[in-house]
């Protein structure tokens, strides 16, 4: 997934700015004119030429904290101007709901992008970060229908159980090595990716590959997170050794992965050779994936973003999803007892926990939603934009503009929620607090996003969240590391928001 929602996640910015800034006002006109009239929603004033840029820099605070400020002052719809870029921060559920909801379609575009950063979508040839247009119905319409249907889920239990049981495995080692210590988000990073690397490529990878595929992709995310002249682009003829890096980091990318395609290739063409392979994979779908408006096939290039789009959307979104629940169980060591007691009633005590027990735990189920609501993968969601000018509470939007929703502001906002700010699974059982994760009901809170752009793997990303973490309880108990510490439940932007510390805990087998 190489759209990303185009918003600064820390300080990160050079101040070689500041010195070039007079140079800029020079060549940049900067006055009042520049709204053309329009009615914009209010925010701070900012600097000429760079806007709020360098207030947000001198803060010193994430992004995050310094838009949670601003909604004091300003409301929940409000305006930065963050260089060239005009960012309109929605935070409350009914705007969200008139917008992505009831006017989806008109809501449902992605703005322009540093053209340096589309080298990594094929311009833009991905399910997230195509316009809204005939390329986004045709790449969606194929992953949804063809990969990640009800159907289709279930054909891959097999792979998610084999997935399952090596993630069991490696915490019983890292285990017996370290005195029972274990790194969680490492360990359900690593879990997620193999199922997605079996469901993408439907052939078998070992160790090695795996961890390489691992460490380019990581590396790629790396390279697309947003740099001061995504927001200056005057700036850019600083930046050619940053430029002439992404690059290098495709060429690696695409040449590595190719050899993962042709080898699937070659296993479809030929059943039954040495190939160990998988009788359906996401590939399978995109090798004559008729696109709208093109005569041709997707080209290697392009595989290669839409496989490496499957894999990043859906591993480290799982694996901090994990790192979060079990640090969750840690903090609240009942909530722990209650889920195994819940795993013994359902399965007994003499196998293991099964994808088709999960509809009937309910604690569980509660849990998980709990934890999307109070640990949402992002703060934003990936960035919309309108595809013409329109308005939205009375205010002005315009076409090219960043729309970014503030996710916090609705999963913690105290009209919606009664305590908030309390982690509490039985709010969804109780029958008093309710809310539909799609946002087609009403939106309260929003983890995969919501509308047309809403997550496709919203249904396998659950899935996967839901039955690592019943394995892992039913086949350990967790402790805090330290033993006796409390949880640090601090956290920060690392692609998805990780935890600030990252989560060491003790484990013990139970049986």
């Amino acid at each position: 997934m190489y759209l990303i929602s185009l918003v600064p996640t820390s300080l990160g910015y050079t101040f070689l700015a500041v010195i070039v800034t007079g140079f800029v006002f020079i060549l940049t006109r900067w006055s009042s004119k520049s709204r053309g009239g329009l009615n914009l929603p209010p925010g701070p004033p900012g600097w000429p030429v760079v806007g709020n840029l360098f207030q947000f820099a001198h803060s010193g605070k994430p992004f995050f904290e310094y838009v949670e400020e601003l909604k004091k002052t300003h409301g929940p719809i409000f305006t930065l101007r963050m260089g060239t870029r005009t960012m309109i921060i929605l935070s409350d559920a009914n705007l969200v709901h008139e917008a992505l909801i009831k006017r989806g379609a008109l809501f449902a575009s992605r703005p322009a992008e540093n053209p340096t950063r589309t080298i990594f979508s094929c311009n833009k040839f991905t399910v997230n970060a195509a316009k809204y247009g005939p390329v986004w119905r045709s790449l969606r319409r194929n992953m949804v229908q063809n990969m990640l249907s009800s159907t289709r889920l279930k054909e891959f239990g097999s792979v998610r159980q084999s997935a399952m049981d090596k993630l069991i495995e490696r915490i019983k080692s890292e285990a017996r090595e370290h005195d029972g210590l274990v790194w969680v988000l490492r360990n359900a990073r690593f879990a997620a990716f193999c199922i997605l690397l079996e469901m993408c490529f439907g052939i078998e990878m070992d160790e090695d590959s795996i961890v390489k595929m691992d460490d380019i992709l990581k590396t790629v995310l790396m390279t697309v997170d947003p740099r001061i002249d995504d927001y200056l682009p005057i700036l850019a003829p600083f930046f050619s050794k940053e430029r002439k890096r992404a690059l290098d980091v495709r060429r690696e990318q695409v040449d590595y992965v190719v050899g993962f395609i042709e080898r699937r290739r070659r296993a479809i063409k030929n059943p039954g050779s040495d190939e160990t392979a998988s009788s359906f994979s996401y590939l399978d779908t995109l090798f004559d994936l008729n696109i709208e408006g093109r005569e041709t096939a997707p080209s290697n290039e392009e595989l290669v973003t839409l496989c490496s789009e499957l894999l990043n959307g859906g591993t480290d979104t799982t694996g901090t999803a994990i790192e979060w629940g079990m640090a969750q169980l840690i903090a609240n060591p009942e909530m722990q007892s209650r889920l195994y007691d819940e795993i013994k009633s359902t399965v007994g005590d003499d196998r293991r926990v099964e994808e088709k027990d999960m509809d009937k735990m309910v604690f569980l189920q509660a849990f998980v939603k709990e934890l999307l609501r109070k640990h949402p993968p992002t703060y934003f969601s990936l960035t919309h934009a309108v595809t013409e000018t329109t308005t939205l509470a009375g205010y002005d939007i315009p076409a090219g503009v960043n729309v970014e929703i503030f996710i916090p502001g609705i999963s913690e906002d105290p009209r919606i929620w009664s305590n908030p700010k309390e982690f509490d699974p039985d709010r969804f059982i109780s029958g008093k607090e309710e809310a539909d994760i799609t946002g087609n009901s009403g939106v309260k809170m929003i983890p995969f996003g919501v509308g047309r752009r809403i997550c496709p793997g919203l249904t396998m990303a659950t899935v996967h969240v839901q039955l690592m973490l019943a394995r892992m309880v039913q086949e350990f108990e967790w402790s805090a590391y330290p033993p006796g510490s409390e949880i640090d439940f601090a956290g920060k932007i690392e692609f998805t928001v990780v935890m600030k510390n990252p989560l060491r805990a003790m484990v013990k087998p139970r049986i």
